[in-house]
């Protein structure tokens, strides 16, 4: 009975770490091929009176993507359009946001047309990143927006 008890425990314990190391894999291979559709950066997002949640950002087009960096979808969690988004002010993170987002991380308070606030968490770099491509819309694709 010992004997027995102790074979299914060690099958049990197998099967959890293969799932472990699957789950792992599939999260590693999601980010390998994020980061092979070209420009991407880590990035935190916060929305108004919510948590940070850690994750990747990448340029595509006209949109800036956010993924969640735990997850398996390809698709991004929020896209924000180059249009739309602005950035108001950039701060250095607080003691406090450095224990979640980690050291060297610059606050971007950014303004979304038509959604509002939205905080991004990025390194200084990605952050000058950011501000260039921003600015960098092609001439006049700001006057659909007008008219």
């Amino acid at each position: 009975m010992g004997e027995a008890l102790a074979l299914d425990a060690a099958w049990l314990f197998a099967a959890f770490l293969i799932l472990l190391v699957l789950a792992a894999s599939g999260i590693a291979a999601r980010r390998f091929v994020l980061e092979r559709r070209g420009a991407t950066v880590e990035c935190g997002l916060r929305l108004p009176g919510g948590s940070w949640r850690l994750g990747v950002a990448s340029y595509q087009g006209d949109e800036f993507c956010w993924y969640r960096v735990f997850g398996f979808s390809m698709r991004p969690v929020r896209a924000f359009s180059r249009r739309d988004l602005s950035v108001v002010s950039h701060r250095e993170a607080t003691t406090a946001e450095m224990t979640v987002l980690g050291a060297g991380r610059v606050v971007a308070e950014c303004q979304v047309a038509g959604s509002g606030p939205v905080d991004l968490a990025l390194a200084e770099l990605a952050l000058t990143g950011l501000l260039s491509w921003l600015e960098a819309a092609p001439p006049g694709s700001h006057l659909d927006a007008v008219i």
